[in-house]
């Protein structure tokens, strides 16, 4: 099976090679590791100390921070290599500060997991989430580099829980601790004779709690708000925007809108702007003008949610409508505001608890998106109770970045 695995690695790095010829984002996933071991022979000599992390996409490296600014906190002297999957992760943090050195990690096969491996040298290495590639857990395995799990989540969909799934649950010897999310993540990866696991929970909810202790002011939206009920809405898509238009267009005058899309191509804005009566004003096109007199501001840019959510008054966290569902609803909760999401939300544990402790609302059409943001405006009481229920939620489930760091440290 394993020489099956190596197979097919091998054949999609050969075809998306020809993707990429058509695809962007499959463009930068080629184009960005071609220059990896080179990058690695530069920064990293043999003499170095370095500790490794790895992270599909920008939600899990997002996740994985804690533990990282905790690790180069505690290991000032070693470098910190991070690698990500993704283009979405890599292209969005391939500046962070945290890290020595940010790159593309090599598609796993054999000969580069060897190079990588051989080059990196780390004394510890850490996998964030999930991301299991067979040829670097061997090679860890061999090496015997201490090698960790960290906000971990398994499912029984997985193939390490499937008949066929042997060779995945061998490359599972690689860890020498599972940092799981859940009881139900602990059990499974205990059914299949692992006891290195503990329950740590989900380092997310240090991060988001984090957030509180930063500067999340800006001046302009401090004058677009100018003291008045705000509505956040973050991550929307097409189908969040058409909702949210038709609430926005017979909305009280003295309720104001945020609106931060996911895509923010020119033609994505110009519809959305285009199915709003209200007065709005682009994120692009603010300067020079009296933000105060505007309804509606549109957010043409990337990198400032996390900090409007604390202007917030309401949040209405987009994706709920399609697939793999909604965004980030912790860094809305941690502001303590009630949030309001579409019905596809149940892939995501936190959201599955929020809606079950009722700090978040689930809507599935323009009426109750209506009822829902109406109530809330109109009830300072029930307001404050739903978004006390969201910042309650996150600060009784922090801690896991201490948990971790007990152990690996």
């Amino acid at each position: 099976m394993l020489f099956l695995y190596n197979l097919v690695i091998s054949i999609a790095g050969f075809f998306l090679k020809i993707v990429a010829l058509f695809s962007p984002k499959i463009k930068l996933f080629i184009d960005g590791r071609k220059n990896v071991f080179s990058i690695l022979e530069e920064k990293i000599k043999a003499t170095d100390k370095t500790i490794w992390f790895h992270s599909a996409s920008l939600g899990e490296y997002e996740q994985g921070l804690p533990v990282i600014e905790k690790i180069k906190e505690k290991y000032p002297l070693h470098k910190i290599v991070v690698t990500f999957f993704s283009p979405s992760g890599y292209e969005v943090r391939k500046n962070n500060t945290v890290a020595d050195v940010t790159i593309y990690l090599p598609l796993d096969t054999k000969k580069n997991a060897k190079r990588f491996l051989k080059l990196v040298h780390p004394e510890k290495a850490f996998f964030i989430k999930y991301e299991f590639w067979l040829n670097y857990l061997k090679e860890l395995e061999t090496s015997k580099t201490p090698t960790y799990l960290i906000s971990g989540i398994f499912r029984d969909s997985q193939m390490f829980f499937k008949w066929y799934g042997g060779f995945y649950r061998k490359a599972l010897k690689a860890f020498t601790y599972f940092f799981v999310q859940n009881e139900s993540s602990k059990q499974k990866i205990e059914a299949i004779g692992f006891n290195n696991v503990i329950v740590s929970g989900d380092t997310r909810f240090d991060r988001v709690n984090a957030i509180l202790e930063r500067d999340n002011s800006l001046d302009y939206i401090e004058k677009f708000k100018n003291n008045q009920t705000t509505i956040v809405i973050g991550s929307s898509w097409p189908k969040d925007e058409a909702l949210i238009a038709e609430y926005i267009n017979q909305a009280p005058d003295d309720v104001k809108f945020i609106i931060a899309p996911h895509n923010i191509k020119t033609e994505q804005i110009s519809n959305l702007k285009s199915q709003i009566t209200k007065s709005s004003v682009l994120f692009s096109e603010k300067n020079n003008l009296d933000l105060s007199n505007y309804s509606v501001f549109i957010i043409d840019t990337i990198g400032l949610l996390t900090k409007i959510y604390s202007y917030g008054t309401i949040a209405y966290v987009g994706g709920g409508f399609g697939n793999p569902g909604i965004h980030n609803i912790l860094e809305p909760a941690t502001f303590g505001i009630p949030i309001i999401i579409g019905p596809n939300f149940s892939n995501f544990a936190e959201a599955v608890e929020l809606v079950k402790l009722k700090g978040c609302t689930v809507i599935s059409n323009s009426d109750e998106l209506k009822n829902s943001f109406d109530q809330l405006i109109n009830d300072e009481n029930f307001l404050k109770e739903k978004g006390q229920i969201c910042k309650s939620y996150i600060q009784d489930n922090t801690g896991a970045t201490n948990s971790i760091m007990k152990i690996v440290s």
